[in-house]
């Protein structure tokens, strides 16, 4: 039985997309499906976006596990075309999602994503395939440490970027991702700096003088060039967000702008300086009387995310040297679509 409509958000389309698209050109129904938002893309099979739908229904909003229903609430018509391939990516796969989808070792590559997809039936014939998560284990001194992700594989398999890109993908657990040669991911790094500014700023003492207001790119710029220059003192320093508003040195309302700079600092120094996917600073390369080549200099680190968050860190990024460029677009649909036809599933009568 579905729920009541009422039971999840209306669905947002976007403007400049039909809502009456043929169901003859809807080839794959590409889903990104994380812990507070899902979102719907439909491609026709160029991968070409025809339609786009999101609603708030992330995993954490969907009660009692009614995730079929939370799916056709938001898309029901593209579900009725049987040739029409659903395809999901991020936290729906998980533990606490739909049905886990376990985790490729990396190194991996599109093509073991696509072997090793996990099926989930759906009521009235239709079948879910979810893109499995990739985990690997880092090198911390002497140390194995595991790490994973899920969702942003995806995003960066969509990207079709060169071989032996760094990209790095801001958000609650940012995310950076070392590719090899032909769409390979060799590893990932996680930095909790979204979460740990989202506690900090809001859970803990250094929030007691914050207050809202218009942001300040000098503060920021402050607490980056602290964080950089120094990431081995990030919790004395996160406790000068504190001392900085006692003494009047930085403003209420721009204490939140230098606490995202002091994390930001901190995380981009820390991976220019440790694991195999560190990025060197383009003036760290070279002596000052060597010459530098245009292919030396091109962008080699890759952006993934919320526009505005992108833009800090490339902002940080630009103050330790390093060249990078912001990718938008649908990135987890292409990713999907790429998979799926890697699985074979876009080809004619399957």
């Amino acid at each position: 039985m579905l729920l009541p409509a009422a039971m999840f958000n209306e669905p947002t389309m976007t403007p400049q997309q039909p809502n009456d698209v043929s169901a003859s050109t809807a080839r794959l129904i590409a889903l990104d499906w994380g812990t507070t938002n899902l979102r719907a893309l439909l491609l026709d099979e160029a991968g070409e976006t025809l339609a786009e739908r999101h609603t708030p229904a992330g995993i954490l909003n969907v009660q009692l596990g009614r995730f079929e229903d939370a799916l056709r609430s938001l898309c029901a018509d593209w579900l009725g075309d049987p040739a029409v391939v659903v395809m999901a990516s991020g936290m729906i796969g998980s533990r606490q999602g739909w049905v886990e989808a376990p985790y490729l070792q990396a190194p991996t590559t599109p093509d073991a994503a696509a072997a090793a997809l996990t099926r989930v039936q759906l009521s009235r014939g239709a079948k879910l395939h979810l893109i499995p998560g990739i985990a690997c284990i880092n090198g911390i001194h002497a140390e194995a440490v595991d790490d994973v992700m899920r969702g942003e594989e995806t995003q960066v398999w969509g990207a079709d970027l060169p071989d032996n890109a760094t990209v790095i993908l801001p958000g609650t657990h940012s995310k950076w991702v070392r590719c090899g040669p032909s769409g390979s991911i060799l590893s990932c790094r996680t930095w909790m700096t979204g979460e740990l500014f989202a506690v900090l700023s809001q859970h803990s003492i250094l929030g007691r003088l914050m207050a809202s207001g218009a942001g300040s790119a000098h503060a920021f710029e402050l607490g980056a060039t602290r964080g950089l220059h120094a990431p081995e003192l990030l919790t004395t320093l996160l406790f000068s967000v504190r001392t900085a508003g006692l003494m009047n040195r930085i403003e209420p309302h721009a204490l939140p702008d230098y606490l995202s700079g002091l994390l930001i600092g901190a995380e981009v120094a820390a991976a220019q300086r440790s694991g195999p996917e560190r990025v060197t600073p383009i003036d760290q390369r070279h002596d000052s009387s060597a010459s530098v080549t245009a292919a030396e200099i091109s962008p080699c680190v890759y952006l993934v995310g919320e526009p505005a968050l992108c833009g800090r860190y490339a902002a940080v990024l630009g103050l330790a040297g390093q060249r990078s460029v912001t990718l938008d677009g649908a990135l987890a649909a292409r990713g999907a679509w790429r998979i799926a036809n890697a699985a074979g599933l876009l080809q004619p009568g399957h």
